[in-house]
């Protein structure tokens, strides 16, 4: 899941895996689980009041305020419901709340604005002691920087700026990033005399330059009035005779188009090429 209405399931997932709550049930606030009656253990409910997302702005050297176009900063209000039993006393209450805030201040990079609770009740239908609080947390994401920053991980950059993220018309992907550090591959091989045989570069090519090494790129032979053609070129659509791609490389064949042929694997002949991705 990565919407933001998954974000309550996340922040109970996280801190049901810290190893000093296992004494607590953490659990979201709709839909409601079933209670113990009388309850037997603590829970707690986990909801969001509001969550605002803007623009990240930082000031220069001019002290002049600069929109950071590819970060933004969260603004998220939590809300928790805290449950004991009426054998723990109130003061448990208040032990929980502060177990958790620590959890978020001091194991995450989360920035706790504020926090507070409201008046401990009963309800006489669990026996239980009932105390609401709240969380407003500040968070700075810029998806396209790499980070070593302990975020939690109910608050990814993915969940809050998957949209940004996913735009391929501002991102580029790990092909592209491929294509750009390694755009071609150069290699050679010699000629076995046969008529025909494919080279494999290991990608399908969008376009190959072949030569012979040492040769022209047409030699003429007056006397018949024949020529040979040692240098050619393919793409997708078009292609020079007796070269075409395939779906790993290319193909060469000795080919005679009027007066003209390829010579491109002549028995010890050594023979160059450009395959461009």
């Amino acid at each position: 899941m990565d919407s933001i209405v998954s974000l309550p399931i996340r922040i109970v997932d996280w801190l049901g895996k810290q190893s000093d709550m296992k004494d607590l049930t953490f659990f979201v606030e709709y839909p409601p689980i079933n209670k113990a009656v009388p309850l037997k253990k603590a829970i707690v409910a986990v909801g969001i009041d509001s969550i605002e997302i803007t623009d990240k702005f930082v000031a220069n050297d001019d002290g002049v305020l600069e929109k950071q176009e590819y970060c933004r900063t969260a603004m998220i209000k939590a809300n928790l419901s805290i449950c004991v039993p009426f054998s723990k006393g109130g003061q448990a209450c208040h032990d929980i709340f502060t177990r958790i805030a620590d959890a978020l201040t001091f194991r995450t990079n989360l920035n706790i604005e504020k926090s507070g609770c409201e008046d401990i009740t009963s309800d006489r239908d669990t026996d239980a002691l009932v105390m609401n609080g709240w969380f407003l947390m500040n968070a700075d994401f810029c998806p396209a920087a790499s980070t070593d920053e302990n975020y939690a991980s109910f608050l990814d950059k993915k969940l809050l700026c998957g949209s940004h993220i996913r735009n391929s018309e501002i991102h580029v992907t790990a092909e592209d990033k491929e294509k750009w550090n390694s755009p071609f591959e150069a290699g050679f091989y010699i000629g076995t005399g046969i008529a025909s045989r494919s080279v494999s570069v290991g990608f399908k090519p969008q376009l190959v330059i072949l030569m012979a090494a040492g040769k022209p790129p047409v030699s003429v032979d007056f006397t018949k009035s024949t020529c040979k053609s040692y240098m050619a070129a393919a793409n997708e659509t078009l292609s020079s005779l007796g070269l075409s791609l395939t779906s790993t490389g290319f193909k060469i064949s000795g080919t005679t188009s009027g007066n003209v042929t390829s010579d491109f694997n002549a028995a010890g002949v050594s023979y160059i090429y450009l395959a461009f991705k």
